[in-house]
């Protein structure tokens, strides 16, 4: 199960915050256009004035671009990141607004992980372009953090890094097992990228044992990596209108700021 519709991304802690951007930014709403000539929507929070750290592209879960996204790209700016959030299903519903009605897997079934990235692509250069961001992370959620996973795979990209919160490692977990639905587990022995990959222990579609073959074949590349589970929590567990799992949601926070850091210093986890 994804995010509830009116999940809240966690506030960055008052701590992380840079002074100067406290106030933060408006995301605001672009159209861009994919390798494949697709037309697709995204949001953009920039920092009012040049900063070191990396651009942040965030990858939905499988309902595409809503609020929960477009506010986690605005948090992202009060610590010093550019953001730009995506949606994925500009080739089969258009434009339009996805809201808690929106049929997510019919058009989630037809996207496919080269598909998805070249839609990163392009918000990278969308990135490049409109701020001073010059190094570059996906992080994903859920199908997002399968894809940002996957986008591991991709040196053509141009990532530092990859991130991703509670992103199915084996579709057939979930009785998914079409030919171009992202599967991390098999990809991973070609992940290059150094990943950061956060997962709730009471997730029954991303058991243990996926986790530890996940870390196992990172390892096995020598592929740089930081692989979490938080004990009890579910899927879902970034969101702050949880209380019960704050704790790991906050931890979590905690964990990518870090991370994107070590990004900034030219040394990922």
């Amino acid at each position: 199960m994804c995010f509830d519709f009116d999940a809240l991304p966690p506030h960055v802690p008052e701590e992380r915050v840079l002074p100067r951007l406290a106030g933060g930014a408006a995301a605001e709403r672009l159209t861009l256009e994919s390798a494949d000539g697709t037309e697709f929507a995204a949001a953009l929070a920039t920092c009012a004035e040049p900063v070191e750290g990396p651009g942040v592209i965030i990858l939905p879960d499988v309902r595409g671009l809503y609020r929960f996204y477009i506010d986690l790209a605005e948090r992202f700016v009060t610590a010093g990141h550019h953001a730009i959030a995506i949606d994925y299903f500009g080739r089969t519903a258009g434009l339009s607004d996805r809201d808690d009605d929106f049929d997510y897997m019919p058009h989630t079934m037809q996207t496919t992980p080269s598909q998805v990235q070249a839609d990163i692509a392009a918000a990278r250069e969308s990135l490049a372009e409109r701020t001073s961001a010059t190094t570059f992370v996906t992080l994903g959620f859920c199908f997002g953090g399968a894809q940002s996973n996957l986008a591991g795979t991709n040196s053509g990209l141009g990532l530092q890094a990859a991130i991703s919160f509670y992103g199915m490692l084996d579709p057939r977990r979930a009785g998914l097992d079409a030919p171009g639905f992202p599967a991390p587990l098999r990809a991973a022995k070609d992940i290059r990228t150094p990943i950061l990959a956060l997962y709730g222990g009471a997730d029954p579609l991303i058991p243990p044992e996926d986790v530890a073959a996940f870390a196992a074949a990172l390892k096995g590349t020598g592929t740089p990596h930081e692989i979490v589970s938080y004990p009890g929590a579910p899927h879902s567990f970034f969101d702050r209108s949880s209380a019960e799992h704050a704790e790991a949601s906050a931890d979590a926070w905690g964990k990518v700021l870090d991370f994107l850091g070590g990004v900034r210093a030219g040394a990922p986890a």
